[in-house]
């Protein structure tokens, strides 16, 4: 587990700024996820199925299982271990395995909630319409409360390249195959100023299915028109060499010279991948939290109630908003038979909710959930039974 702002969250949670769901025991039901790149995170937790009271008498005790999106494993670790610095007891293990299959192994009652970067589908595919899966297996209705704002940078290796300012016309044309050198005459016509090598581009993209793809390919779709030819999803359909989750495709690049591929911030910065600028017709813009904030907050409501799914403007204009990202969602039972799980999962989503926990996801390459939209997730999350 990387801790870079334990310290910083811990503060928060020593502080007492969140009152806590009260204390419960757990039959841990559930299977342990430990597969597949799996995180297991706790400090003195008490074993599955344990009946005995956590020290504190603001927390529950026993075992979470989650799984899902890769694209927020890195927030996910660090708000674990602060909030284990809060209570002790609850052990939460977390396995990255990617949106597709952790709302799988949600709809199978294999974990406890899953995390994934689109809502559950409304539309039937592979003749599964999500939302049903999900609420025949919660037995009441599934929320998706947005909790990790991850922007997707457009990530390059390139030497000698510092500043690389893309469309998404040319962003299309590179990942079906059309463009395929760097020193290309559409590239170069938005990059007076660089030298451009001769270089062959070779693009990199997930092999999983991937709720990153499924928003990297709406905002292609959106922002790019007729450029890019197929529908968005979270299957990979257009050219290059296919790497699993989001560790995959950023190690991929680090490593390739003209390697180029579409990755969650976080994992950019910590390989230390150059990342583009994108003009969506308002001119270049980098990727920062505030750019991204402003592509949040102009986010349209999609759901009803308590489910509170995001529609993404993809196509904006508005000067300053950097166009390309993606919410993850934790998708959970609103009602929940097993009242000691639930009191777990409201106490860690109410922890993962606050303002203080959020704006310190900033240094590791998240953005904060805006002001508003924090509100109705903590109002939410208070509203699970």
């Amino acid at each position: 587990m990387q801790i870079t702002t334990r310290s910083r969250v811990a503060a928060v949670a020593i502080a007492g700024t969140l009152a806590l769901a009260g204390c419960g025991s757990d039959n841990n039901t559930t299977s342990e996820t430990t597969s597949g790149g799996a995180t297991t995170a706790s400090s003195g937790a008490t074993s599955a199925g344990s009946e005995t009271t956590s020290a504190s008498t603001d927390c529950p005790s026993g075992t979470l299982n989650a799984e899902g999106s890769s694209a927020q494993k890195n927030a996910f670790e660090e708000v674990v271990a602060a909030y284990n610095e809060k209570c002790a007891d609850v052990t939460i293990n977390y396995n990255p395995s990617g949106s597709g299959t952790g709302i799988k192994q949600f709809n199978a009652g294999q974990v406890d909630f899953a995390g994934s970067d689109s809502a559950l589908k409304t539309e039937e595919k592979d003749g599964v319409i999500e939302v049903d899966a999900a609420k025949k297996r919660c037995n009441s209705d599934a929320w998706n409360l947005p909790m990790v704002v991850g922007p997707i940078s457009v990530a390059y290796n390139l030497p000698g390249v510092d500043t690389l300012v893309l469309t998404p016309e040319v962003i299309s044309g590179i990942f079906q195959g059309e463009i395929t050198k760097w020193s290309d005459e559409k590239i170069a016509a938005l990059n007076k100023d660089a030298k451009l090598p001769d270089t062959e581009i070779k693009p990199f993209f997930r092999s999983d299915e991937s709720g990153t793809t499924d928003n990297f390919t709406k905002y292609l779709k959106a922002a790019g028109g007729d450029s890019w030819k197929a529908d968005p999803g979270k299957v990979w359909t257009g050219k290059g060499e296919g790497k699993e989750k989001s560790s995959g495709v950023s190690d991929a690049v680090k490593t390739t010279e003209g390697g180029v591929t579409y990755v969650e911030w976080s994992y950019a910065k910590d390989n230390g991948l150059a990342m583009a600028q994108i003009d969506n017709g308002s001119g270049p813009v980098e990727l920062t939290a505030e750019a991204v904030g402003k592509f949040i907050a102009a986010a349209k409501a999609d759901g009803t109630g308590n489910d509170l799914r995001l529609k993404l403007d993809y196509a904006t204009k508005e000067a300053g908003a950097y166009p390309i990202g993606l919410v993850t969602y934790e998708i959970v039972c609103s009602k929940n038979a097993d009242a000691s799980k639930q009191a777990m999962v409201k106490s860690f989503l109410s922890f993962f909710a606050t303002p203080e926990t959020q704006s310190s996801l900033e240094e590791l390459g998240y953005a904060p959930l805006p002001a508003d939209v924090q509100t109705k997730v903590a109002a939410a999350v208070e509203a699970l039974s």
